[in-house]
């Protein structure tokens, strides 16, 4: 772990993995860490704004690397209809039934938050289900649409740019601003896809 600072109210904390980057994140945001204001974690860093309190040495290694999810679960209904269903069928060597039942068959957990407000990066895909990014993204991803790529799987908030692939939608708002969190998957949630 390497710490960087960020101005007078901030660190970064960089790590390995993203497995640590979610255990340091979860560690530090329950123990309530004097002068801590927030914990934002990333792909590869973890944030941990302050207002200039902190004692940093309290930004200890997590002893354990793994990312168990004590959040709170939320389910997720889905229309299994995407546009890219039967693409990724096809380059997964199975069938579109097969490819449902292994993407709602499994309980995610957010990782974190990025890309635009409210895109939770859900970790624990089935490594049957690993596909790139789309080679040529769209300009126009509708809202709700759930969607993966590579290793993650997540459900896009608004209309937005995209190069994930699309397997299908949600009528689940991710985002309200008027909502304390706004997020409906911020880090450390549990996701379950429910087809409808």
């Amino acid at each position: 772990m390497r710490l960087l600072p960020c101005g007078p109210g901030a660190v970064l904390a960089e790590f390995e993995d993203l497995a640590t980057v979610m255990s340091a994140a979860t560690s530090w945001r329950e123990a309530g860490l004097p002068g801590v204001i927030d914990v934002v974690p990333a792909a590869s860093t973890v944030l941990v704004v302050h207002d200039g309190s902190l004692n940093l040495a309290l930004l200890t290694q997590p002893a354990s690397t793994s990312a168990e999810a004590a959040g709170k679960l939320v389910v997720v209904p889905v229309k299994y209809d995407g546009d890219d269903l039967a693409e990724v069928a096809a380059a997964c060597k199975m069938s579109i039934a097969e490819v449902i039942a292994l993407h709602s068959g499994n309980e995610y957990t957010c990782a974190f938050c990025g890309f635009i407000a409210g895109f939770g990066y859900l970790v624990g895909l089935d490594e049957r289900l690993v596909v790139p990014r789309r080679a040529t993204p769209r300009t126009r991803v509708p809202r709700g649409s759930v969607a993966m790529a590579s290793t993650f799987t997540g459900v896009y908030p608004v209309e937005s740019p995209g190069g994930w692939s699309i397997l299908g939608h949600t009528d689940l708002a991710m985002w309200d601003e008027h909502r304390d969190p706004p997020a409906t998957l911020p880090p450390g949630t549990r996701v379950r896809f429910q087809p409808t």
